[in-house]
C-alpha cells in the first residue's frame, strides 16, 4: 500500500463512549491522505471493535490485549507509523475539518519547525463550549517559561515522524505530564509553533483532584530534573514555587467543586464559522 502523508496516533483506554465521534471528526477532514493508528491500551469495552466496524481502510487498530500506558503506546505508534508526519489526538477530543490541511501546509512551508499545535476550544460532555485554552504562537514565547508550562496542547500536535523517533516519550511514564516533559526536554534542540486557528476541541472531564495532583507532581519532578541538569537553578526554584501554587489552586477548586483547568473565557466568542464547524463535529457530521 502507498504510504500516507500523515499518521494520526490515537491511543484509547476504554473510550467507547467518545471514540466514534472522535473518529468521525477525522473521517470528515478536508485532507484525506492519512492513516489513523488506534492504539488499544488494554480496552475491555469494545473500543477496538467499534473502530474496526467502521470499515475504513485508513483506520488501523493495533491491539495486543495489554495495558502498557500512554507513553509506551505513543512510542509504539511512532514506530508503526507510515507517514512522513505524525499528528496526535485523544479518543475524547474532536478535530475541526481543516486541522490536518492547515497544519501540514504550515510544516511544509516552515521546514525549520519540528512540531506545530493549534488553538483549542474547551467543551463539556454536554457540548457546552467554555472558551479557549491559552495561546502562544512562536517558539521563543512558547518556551519562555519552562518552569511554568509550555502552552502547546498535546492533542493538537503535528510534527515530523523523524522528530518523534528522535525524541521519544520518557519511560517510565511521566504520569499525566508526559507531554510537558517531552516539550521541555526537546526544547533546546527543536522548534515549536502554534497556529492561531481553532482546529481542535478539548473535552473537559469531571474535576478529579487526585489526577490533578498527580499531574502537578509529575510535571514538577520532570521540570526540576531537566532544569537542574542544565544548571538553571533560579528556574528550578521558580518551578517549585509555581508547582506549589498550582497544587494549592487545584485543592481550592476541588473544595468549591470547580475545575482548576485554565480556560480563557474572554476568548469564548468564537467566529460563527468555527462555532458551526464545532457543533457539526460534536454531532458527528461533516
Amino acid at each position: 500500500m502507498t504510504a500516507p502523508c500523515i499518521s494520526i496516533l490515537l491511543p484509547v483506554r476504554n473510550g467507547a463512549r467518545t471514540l466514534p465521534v472522535a473518529l468521525a471528526s477525522l473521517r470528515h477532514q478536508s485532507l484525506t491522505d492519512f492513516e489513523v493508528l488506534v492504539l488499544d491500551d488494554g480496552c475491555d469495552d469494545g473500543s477496538a471493535e467499534l473502530a474496526r466496524a467502521l470499515g475504513d481502510p485508513r483506520i488501523r487498530v493495533h491491539s495486543d490485549g495489554m495495558r502498557r500506558g500512554l507513553a509506551a503506546r505513543l512510542n509504539e505508534g511512532a514506530r508503526l507509523a507510515r507517514g512522513e508526519f505524525i499528528a496526535r489526538m485523544d479518543a475524547d477530543d474532536i478535530c475541526l475539518p481543516r486541522r490536518l490541511e492547515l497544519q501540514l501546509a504550515f510544516l511544509r512551508a516552515h521546514p525549520e519547525v519540528d512540531l506545530v499545535g493549534s488553538r483549542a476550544a474547551v467543551f463539556r460532555a454536554d457540548g457546552e463550549v467554555l472558551g479557549l485554552l491559552p495561546f502562544v504562537a512562536a517558539h521563543e514565547d512558547l518556551c519562555a517559561r519552562p518552569w511554568h508550562t509550555i502552552p502547546l496542547p498535546h492533542p493538537t500536535w503535528m510534527g515530523r515522524r523523524a522528530w518523534f523517533l528522535r525524541h521519544p516519550y520518557r519511560l517510565p511514564e511521566v504520569l499525566r505530564a508526559e507531554d510537558q516533559e517531552l516539550l521541555v526536554r526537546a526544547s533546546t534542540s527543536s522548534r515549536y509553533a502554534c497556529l492561531p486557528e481553532v482546529l481542535l476541541a478539548y473535552r473537559l472531564g469531571a474535576p478529579d483532584l487526585r489526577k490533578s495532583l498527580t499531574a502537578r507532581r509529575s510535571q514538577l519532578l520532570a521540570q526540576v530534573r531537566l532544569l537542574a541538569a542544565r544548571g538553571k537553578w533560579a528556574q528550578v526554584l521558580l518551578a517549585i514555587a509555581c508547582g506549589m501554587l498550582k497544587s494549592g489552586r487545584d485543592v481550592a477548586a476541588a473544595a468549591l467543586r470547580r475545575s482548576g483547568y485554565r480556560v480563557r473565557r474572554d476568548d469564548a466568542q468564537l467566529d460563527p464559522g468555527t462555532r458551526k464547524a464545532l457543533a457539526d463535529a460534536l454531532e458527528g457530521r461533516a
